[in-house]
C-alpha cells in the first residue's frame, strides 16, 4: 500500500512538474494548423518590410492561422511567397496555413477601394471623386494639397496642385491618408511627363497648355491642331480667347458672357489677358500632353466647335474664316435649341 501511494504521488508530481518545466505533456494534441477553409472575414495588415515570420505572427494574432510554425513552413514551401506585398488583406479566421499564403499572393484579397479620375477634371472635382469612394473628407484633401512636400508636388508647380493630379484609376487601401492619395496622383503625373520626354523646366507650361486642350478637344485628331493655335497666338502676343479658362476663373461650368471674358479682374480670363492662365485649369490626360509637346504644323489662329452634339471642330487662319465657323455654329444651335448657346 505504501509503495502504491508513493508511486501515485510521484506520478502527480511528474505530471504537474512536467507541464511546468519540461513542456506540456499534451503538446502533441495542440493545434498546429487549421484544417480550413475558415470562416468569418477578418482584415490583416501586412506592413512594408515584414518578413515571413512577422507575417506569420500577425496572422496568428488575428486568428487566421493556428501557429507561426505552420505558416513559416507553408511560406518556405511556396516559391512566390517572397513577392507578397504590403497592404490590407481580407482573410478568414481558421485558415490552413498554405491557403493563407496563397491568399496573400492573390490580388483579389487585397482590401482596396478603386478611384477613377477622368481627364479634364479640376482639383475640386477630383476631391469629390475621392471622397465619394473612400470617404476621406474633402477638407482633408484640400488641406493636404497645401503641403507640397507631403504630396510630392514638384517645385515647378509653385505650390499649386491644379493640373498635377493625373487622371487614372487608383487603388486606395483602407486607412490611407489624404496626402498619400494625392501623392499617388502627382507621382503619376511626373511619371507620364518623364515618359514623354518633357523637359523638367517645361513641366508646368506643358501641363498648362495640355489642360486647355483637354477642356476644349472632343476628338483626338483636334488636339495637335489646338496646340498649334495656342502656340501661334502666344508667339504673336495675341490673347488666347479660350472661354473655358474664363469659366474656370469664375467657378462656373457653362460658357461665360462676352462681358465676363473681358473682365480683367479674372486672372484666368484669356480673353482679357495675353499669355497662359496662372495655372492649369484641369488635369490633362496623356494625349493632351503629347499634343502640347508635338503641335501639328499649320497657320491656324482660331478654332470653333460647329456641332455641339458630335463635337466637330473647325480651324481657321484668320478672323474671316473664324466668323464663318461661328455662323455655322449659330445655324446649328438654331436648329437644335435644346443645346443652348
Amino acid at each position: 500500500m505504501a509503495l502504491l501511494l508513493v508511486a501515485g504521488a510521484g506520478y502527480v508530481v511528474y505530471s504537474v512538474a512536467g507541464d511546468m518545466f519540461g513542456g506540456s505533456g499534451s503538446s502533441s494534441k495542440d493545434v498546429t494548423d487549421f484544417p480550413g477553409p475558415g470562416s468569418s472575414a477578418v482584415q490583416v495588415v501586412i506592413k512594408p518590410g515584414d518578413t515571413g515570420a512577422m507575417m506569420g505572427r500577425r496572422l496568428v494574432d488575428a486568428g487566421v492561422v493556428a501557429s507561426t510554425g505552420a505558416f513559416n513552413k507553408a511560406f518556405a514551401a511556396n516559391a512566390d511567397a517572397a513577392s507578397i506585398q504590403p497592404g490590407t488583406y481580407n482573410l478568414l479566421l481558421g485558415m490552413r496555413a498554405s491557403d493563407a499564403v496563397g491568399a496573400l499572393l492573390n490580388p483579389s484579397t487585397k482590401a482596396t477601394m478603386r478611384v477613377t479620375v477622368a481627364e479634364g477634371l479640376t482639383a475640386a472635382q477630383i476631391y469629390d471623386k475621392i471622397n465619394a469612394t473612400t470617404l476621406i473628407p474633402v477638407k482633408d484633401l484640400e488641406k493636404a494639397a497645401t503641403d507640397p512636400s507631403a504630396i510630392g508636388l514638384p517645385a515647378q508647380a509653385k505650390g499649386k496642385v491644379e493640373g498635377w493630379l493625373f487622371p487614372a484609376t487608383y487603388d486606395v487601401e483602407p486607412g490611407t491618408s489624404a496626402a498619400d492619395v494625392l501623392k499617388q496622383m502627382t507621382a503619376k503625373t511626373v511619371q507620364v511627363l518623364k515618359a514623354n520626354d518633357v523637359p523638367q523646366s517645361q513641366w508646368e507650361t506643358v501641363l498648362n497648355k495640355a489642360s486647355l486642350i483637354e477642356r476644349e478637344a472632343k476628338h483626338d485628331v483636334d488636339r495637335p491642331k489646338m496646340a498649334r493655335v495656342i502656340d501661334n497666338r502666344l508667339d504673336q502676343g495675341i490673347a488666347l480667347g479660350i472661354d473655358s479658362t474664363t469659366s474656370y476663373g469664375l467657378g462656373i461650368s457653362g460658357a461665360p458672357t462676352l462681358a465676363q471674358t473681358k473682365d480683367l479682374s479674372n486672372k484666368w480670363s484669356t480673353g482679357a489677358r495675353t499669355g497662359l492662365p496662372p495655372t492649369p485649369i484641369a488635369s490633362p490626360g496623356e494625349k493632351s500632353i503629347q499634343a502640347a509637346m508635338h503641335p501639328a504644323n499649320g497657320p491656324w489662329m482660331f478654332w470653333c466647335t460647329v456641332n455641339l452634339e458630335t463635337g466637330e471642330t473647325k480651324f481657321a487662319e484668320n478672323a474671316t474664316g473664324f466668323s464663318a465657323c461661328v455662323a455655322e455654329l449659330r445655324a446649328w444651335q438654331k436648329a437644335h435649341p435644346g443645346y443652348g448657346g
